[in-house]
C-alpha cells in the first residue's frame, strides 16, 4: 500500500504538546481516521491507534507526543535553516506552506513536523504534517 501523507492547521497555541492533543481528540471525535481491519468501535483515540494495527490510522491519530527528535509516534519542529531553505524565511505563512510541500522530503514513515505559521510577525495557527506507517 505505502505510506500516506497527512496534514492539519490548528489555532497557533504556544504550548505544542496541547495544541497536538486538543487536534488528536478533535479528529478522533470527528471519526476521520483509517480503522483498518478492525470492527469494533474504539472509545479513545489511543484505542483507534492500537486497533487500526501495523498501518496505523493514517491521520494525526498516529502522533502521540512533541519531541526534540525525530522518532515514530512524534512529531518535531522543522528546524530554522529548513524553514528557510524552503520557504526563504523562518517565518513561513499560511499561503508559503500551501505552495510548497517540500517539508515531506525528509520525514520518514510513521513520524511528522509541525511549524509556527505566521500573519506577519505574530504566530498564527500551527501547521502539522507526517507520514502514515504504511
Amino acid at each position: 500500500m505505502g505510506a500516506e501523507g497527512w496534514s492539519y492547521y490548528s489555532p497557533y497555541r504556544k504550548d505544542v504538546q496541547d495544541a497536538l492533543d486538543v487536534l488528536r481528540a478533535q479528529e478522533f471525535a470527528a471519526g476521520r481516521y483509517e480503522r483498518g481491519e478492525a470492527e469494533e468501535e474504539p472509545e479513545t483515540a489511543e484505542e483507534a491507534l492500537e486497533l487500526a494495527g501495523a498501518g496505523g490510522t493514517c491521520s494525526i491519530l498516529d502522533i502521540l507526543r512533541v519531541s526534540d527528535h525525530p522518532d515514530f509516534f512524534c512529531v518535531v519542529p522543522l528546524p530554522p535553516e529548513e524553514l528557510t531553505r524552503i520557504f526563504g524565511t523562518d517565518r513561513p505563512t499560511h499561503a508559503m506552506i500551501e505552495a510548497n510541500s517540500d517539508f515531506y522530503e525528509n520525514i520518514e514513515r510513521g513520524q511528522g513536523i509541525y511549524i509556527v505559521v505566521h500573519d506577519g510577525e505574530q504566530p498564527s495557527e500551527l501547521f502539522f504534517a507526517g507520514y502514515s506507517f504504511d
